[in-house]
């Protein structure tokens, strides 16, 4: 047995993929794992972050099963799962093995971690889309966009894309507290990411007057279209779960 110890990021994870490649592993016998605990008998070796290797899996994955059999892996990645390097590296295993062509990796969803790999991105992506949904900008002092976020996956990365694509002149952040990661979109540039440790001891400026008119009008509106009489609970929490409210300006 040959085991990967992967950090937690793509780059790592596809990094592994290449090299079990690469050396000719029998893929029945290698494991890709991201934790420290020991696996009796096995050959442990530690994997790098190697751009040019990330690279070279990207571009195959992409042309072997298509963007979005890609674009799935990658939100498989992206789920806090233990296994999900495990089950991303079997599932390209299997659907190599099977020549899958565009949109027909997940077809298999007989096989344990192709469905795994498969539900995890599932996962992901309604995360990715509750995120968009939910997400709420405020205009500070200075004209900046701020926007501060908590999703239970690691989605930025999806999200930055979306709001970019929609917001080309303006300056945005996004922050993400639990992870200390903002995406900074400058307007007219590519956006891009810093990490940082102390993110949540950041000063932001103060709200402009006219984000904190907006605001009260917002919330005013919000109460007055509210039937009494229609109220239920247990449908609003389905549709906007709790955990999303404490981000959300019309329920501040």
């Amino acid at each position: 047995m040959v085991v990967y110890r992967c950090q937690d990021s793509l780059e790592s994870i596809f990094t592994a993929i290449f090299r079990a490649y690469e050396e000719k592993r029998n893929h029945e016998e290698t494991m890709l794992c991201l934790t420290d605990d020991p696996i009796f008998f096995a050959e442990d070796i530690a994997v790098s972050p190697d751009a040019e290797k990330t690279h070279r899996v990207m571009n195959t994955l992409k042309r072997r099963f298509g963007t979005d059999n890609y674009l799935s892996l990658c939100m498989a990645l992206a789920s806090e799962d233990q296994e999900k390097a495990q089950a991303v590296y079997r599932t390209v295993v299997s659907g190599l093995r099977r020549g899958c062509r565009q949109g027909q990796l997940f077809d298999n969803l007989a096989d344990r971690d192709v469905h795994k790999a498969f539900a995890l991105a599932r996962s992901v992506s309604t995360e990715v889309g509750h995120q968009k949904q939910f997400l709420r900008f405020q205009e500070l002092d200075n004209g900046l966009l701020y926007s501060r976020i908590g999703p239970k996956y690691d989605v930025l990365v999806f999200i930055m894309p979306h709001f970019a694509d929609r917001l080309p002149i303006e300056n945005f952040v996004i922050y993400d507290e639990k992870r200390s990661l903002f995406g900074i979109h400058p307007a007219q540039k590519e956006w891009y990411f810093f990490r940082g440790e102390d993110g949540d001891k950041v000063t932001v400026p103060g709200l402009s007057e006219d984000e904190m008119t907006y605001q009260e009008l917002f919330r005013q509106f919000c109460h007055t279209i509210t039937i009494e009489g229609r109220r239920n609970v247990q449908l609003q929490k389905g549709m906007l779960p709790l955990r999303f409210r404490e981000y959300m300006v019309e329920f501040q």
